[in-house]
């Protein structure tokens, strides 16, 4: 299934070829995208939205360095994990570009770029190719905007935005504190509100690719999904959080995450454990059915229901065998 539209700008051989690999969370991608890199000699690009971040690893359910082997030993090189701190903001659009100047970089090694994730608008802003704006920046804006929260409080600041920009404000939730600011610093940069700057997409398509999606019956689905989140208890999770909350604010974006805020929660005495690790599982799921909801709207994507197949190496053959494959000789 690749993507060959007709009347594009953009020629078949200029197109970087892509497979990815997607699914709801605790479906098994991460093990089968690593037997997939093994077969295809690929490398692999996180498309997760929350394991950029350094120090999140197990609410994140991050590959340890460990872990980046196939069944047969074979190092899977992986990007994009890591890459900047709690605190400092990470885009769609940051995304995007990471990733356009990646994938050329892999191809010149001979390589097949392999995205792995769960995160359908970073999916999305790959294949559909969006064009995102370029939003002003203000570094003075931004630590005055701090420096109002700090004295004032979060709710201030959204208080401020609901004024200038009731669009944006009814977009963001009044805890993302980031989201505040740098809408609050497009506007007092630019002089026009931050929902003004609407992102776009383009006719062309930037890639040759072929889309994965893997599947299971919902009841075994959420059975995979509680018992990871008692493993990550187990791993040290709340020791994780504990190490982040001694650090960052509590009010940034990645903290506010699921299972992260419920810990936050837990530690701060409005929840028991037992209460924590409920709300974690049940929200989960809801995040699981959710991304089901966005994945279905895309009839390019090829299904593959994880149960009919013996493990993740007989799934990576299913790909590597099928439309995959033709990526390689590109």
């Amino acid at each position: 299934m690749l993507s060959e539209k007709s009347g594009e700008a953009k020629s078949k051989e200029s197109r970087y070829p892509l497979l990815v690999i997607l699914g709801p969370t605790a479906v098994g991608k991460s093990e089968v995208a690593l037997e997939a890199a093994d077969l295809l000699d690929g490398e692999i690009i996180s498309g997760d939205s929350m394991q950029v971040y350094k120090h999140m690893d197990i609410g994140t359910a991050k590959l340890r360095p460990s872990e980046h082997f196939s069944t047969t030993g074979k190092y899977i090189p992986h990007h994009l994990l890591d890459l900047i701190e709690p605190d400092e903001q990470f885009s769609v659009a940051q995304f995007q570009k990471e990733v356009r100047k990646l994938v050329p970089e892999i191809l010149k090694r001979g390589k097949l770029p392999i995205i792995v994730g769960g995160t359908g608008l970073y999916i999305n802003s790959l294949i559909k190719c969006y064009d995102f704006p370029n939003l002003p920046q203000s570094t003075y804006q931004r630590e005055k905007l701090k420096h109002l929260k700090k004295t004032y409080g979060l709710q201030y600041l959204y208080n401020i935005l609901s004024r200038i920009d009731p669009v944006s404000a009814s977009r963001i939730h009044p805890h993302d504190t980031q989201r505040i600011i740098r809408a609050l610093e497009v506007f007092y940069t630019s002089g026009k509100p931050f929902s003004e700057f609407s992102r776009r997409k383009k006719k062309d398509t930037c890639f040759d690719y072929v889309l994965y999606g893997l599947t299971m019956k919902r009841e075994e689905l959420y059975r995979r999904i509680n018992r990871r989140v008692d493993e990550m208890i187990e791993r040290g999770f709340i020791r994780e959080v504990r190490a982040l909350i001694a650090k960052y604010d509590v009010s940034l974006k990645p903290l506010q995450a699921i299972g992260y805020k419920h810990i936050i929660l837990y530690l701060e005495g409005k929840y028991s454990l037992e209460e924590a690790i409920r709300l974690i599982k049940r929200d989960t799921r809801r995040f699981a059915k959710r991304q089901y909801t966005w994945f279905t709207r895309n009839r390019e994507i090829i299904w593959l229901n994880v149960e009919s197949y013996q493990n993740s190496r007989e799934i990576a053959r299913e790909i590597a065998c099928g439309p995959a494959g033709q990526l390689k000789s590109m």
